[in-house]
């Protein structure tokens, strides 16, 4: 999909793929992107769509860069993000293009989020999104799981829901299906946010949440 027709772009779907050693994302953009606020094409939105991104991802490697495809095929690359030379666990994601042009960058707010989950999504001459998970309640049930022992080896399911704002106003939103395999439903209420900004945000917000 070309940039412009990416930009156009006001729902997303992001589905990971089960593999043993790789994190891997399918982002593909629902049919109903192209309805019109009043309008209907009969579907309810959750179609896959068209394909749009393919991300694959080492785990335990969120350090190393993590690049994003226009397909399976990898052989155009749309973007990416990586880790700076931070020694931190609070360290800067630098968002970039298929060129390697810096897009923009994010991090999580590690004080705010000792309580509930808090991201900065930021993008040159747009400003700083604020990010937070939309559960209170989950936030706090999810720090107490945390203490269980053998938690992890459990099939538990948190919905991750996350409401970005810019300046008091909805941005952005991610919200998690109630499904089996990780899948993610994503609302762009920003037009001006950079779609692949969007794309890497989305699925840091899978890939890293758990750490």
């Amino acid at each position: 999909m070309e940039t412009e027709r990416l930009q156009a772009v006001r729902r997303m779907v992001v589905k990971q793929r089960l593999r043993l050693t790789v994190n891997q994302y399918e982002i593909s953009a629902p049919g109903d992107n192209d309805n019109d606020n009043n309008g209907n094409n009969g579907n309810n939105g959750d179609d896959d769509g068209e394909l749009i991104a393919f991300v694959q991802q080492k785990r335990l490697a969120l350090r190393e860069r993590v690049t994003f495809w226009t397909d399976s095929s990898r052989a155009t690359v749309l973007g990416g993000f990586a880790h700076r030379d931070v020694i931190d666990l609070g360290g800067v994601y630098d968002v970039t293009d298929a060129d390697g042009g810096t897009l923009g960058h994010f991090r999580r707010n590690l004080r705010k989020s000792l309580f509930r989950t808090t991201w900065h999504l930021e993008q040159p001459g747009l400003g700083t999104l604020v990010g937070t998970e939309r559960s209170g309640r989950v936030a706090a049930l999810r720090r107490i799981w945390a203490f269980v022992p053998f938690a992890d080896e459990l099939p538990v399911g948190w919905a991750y829901h996350f409401d970005f704002q810019l300046d008091g106003a909805p941005a952005l939103s991610v919200t998690r299906a109630r499904t089996l395999r990780d899948r993610y439903r994503v609302e762009i209420h920003e037009p001006r946010l950079d779609r692949r900004l969007v794309i890497a945000m989305a699925v840091a917000l899978d890939a890293m949440q758990s750490r």
